[in-house]
């Protein structure tokens, strides 16, 4: 599962596509949940990897 990050809000997805203008959201079935150009992307996180350690970052 991966966390798309806006500078408006967020989508999860279970899997993306790089493209030349942004990247492709998709759901577990391959559908496309959004196309987001990278201007408007912040990061995308893999929400299934933990950090090593537990310390907070401000």
């Amino acid at each position: 599962m991966f966390r798309a990050i806006l500078p408006e809000g967020e989508f999860d997805c279970e899997s993306y596509e790089q493209t030349d203008q942004g990247v492709e959201l998709y759901t577990g079935d391959g559908e496309l949940i959004a196309f987001v150009p990278y201007a408007n992307l912040v990061a995308i996180l893999n929400e299934e990897v933990e950090s090593a350690d537990d310390r907070s970052v401000f």
